[in-house]
């Protein structure tokens, strides 16, 4: 099988953990038979010191060309004094709203070998940690409008709006149900509806939604209380459908109970198979260039381009399959690194990794 993917190598010690899910990428088109071809695409940082654009047209059009993006995390502080539109997050709002991405989806998984590294008691990480925050991407407040003016006694007040529609409410919450259908059929819907207009019409369309998932065991939870219950009772979730901006927040907060963000990933999907995929985690320009920075995050998400945009399960299985094996023999890059474990470079990660393919 051949596929195209575009590459977004990202900021800062970004590239070194794409290049180590580019590496894998590759044994597994050798192992299966299959061609990967990669197109690089300039975004974020590296994009502005290019072209004074965090993403330009042509290369948004790039990525619109491919099968599927593989990224690494952009941004950092060179580029964090410049004016609104010009930031380098900027460019990833226009990629996701380009792309037409409106469901990002986050794993939060302990792994076995890394309980210890959770900050949740040991009595509450024993039950397990194992759910998904299906978030809503283009829409809410992010997208709305953003002003800020001065009122008539000289002093500033800032506005910001959380549009949502029936569709866009309706398209997030079918792929949770269908999520929740492909797991252990249980979602919660997570709002603030004993505030918010918006949180009301998202319980209206997912309780109607519901009628064509009776099998789906359906909640809802206020977000204040979702926040408190993610740390006290975790094994409570399968899925969470939730709108952007508490899906931001909730889904950072899902992934620190793990143990390390260093080993999460994150996909992005529209309508089609065209998908975003990335780790959760930032540029970590503290360690660039050290070969510190824990690349099984980024790996991970090939490894979900792989199962969800390219129907690769096997060799999806193969990747998480390897990445086991190597935290069962003790292998750990510094984030991850506890007593008794070896103690290994990004680089190092990554071939330790293939090793097992």
């Amino acid at each position: 099988m051949v596929k195209n993917i575009a590459l977004i190598r990202g900021d800062c010690a970004s590239p070194e953990i794409v290049a180590e899910a580019v590496k894998v990428l590759d044994r597994i088109a050798e192992k299966y038979n299959h061609t990967f071809n990669y197109t690089e695409v300039d975004m974020g940082g590296a994009a502005i010191d290019k072209y004074g654009d965090p993403l330009p047209q042509h290369e948004l059009d790039k990525c619109l060309a491919s099968d599927s993006v593989l990224m690494g995390s952009i941004g950092g502080p060179k580029w964090e004094g410049l004016p609104g539109e010009k930031r380098a997050e900027k460019g990833l709002l226009r990629l996701r709203a380009g792309m037409k991405l409106f469901s990002n989806n986050r794993p939060a998984k302990i792994w076995p070998q890394l309980a210890a590294a959770s900050p949740l008691k040991e009595s509450i990480v024993e039950k397990g940690i194992d759910f998904i925050i299906v978030r809503e991407l283009i829409g809410g407040v992010y997208f709305g409008n953003h002003e800020t003016h001065v009122l008539e006694n000289g002093e500033k007040q800032a506005v910001d709006s959380m549009p949502y529609s029936e569709h866009e409410i309706e398209r997030i919450g079918r792929v949770g149900f269908e999520t929740a259908m492909k797991r252990n059929k249980k979602l919660c819907c997570v709002d603030k509806a004993n505030v918010l207009d918006t949180s009301r019409l998202w319980r209206e369309v997912l309780r109607r939604l519901h009628a064509e998932y009776p099998e789906v065991e359906y909640s809802e939870m206020f977000v204040d209380n979702a926040a408190m219950q993610i740390c006290k009772n975790p094994s409570q979730f399968d899925v969470i459908v939730t709108e952007n901006m508490f899906g931001d927040i909730l889904s950072d907060e899902a992934s620190e109970i793990t143990g390390s963000i260093g080993m999460i990933p994150s996909s992005s999907l529209g309508e089609g198979t065209l998908g975003l995929y990335e780790p959760i985690h930032g540029s970590a320009p503290d360690i660039m260039g050290q070969d510190k920075i824990n690349p099984i995050a980024t790996i991970l998400a090939a490894g979900m381009m792989l199962r969800y945009s390219f129907g690769m399960t096997e060799e999806a299985d193969d990747i998480e399959a390897a990445v086991g094996k190597v935290l069962d023999k003790g292998i750990r890059t510094p984030d991850i690194m506890s007593e008794g474990c070896t103690l290994v470079g990004c680089s190092a990660m990554g071939d330790a990794i293939i090793a097992e393919i």
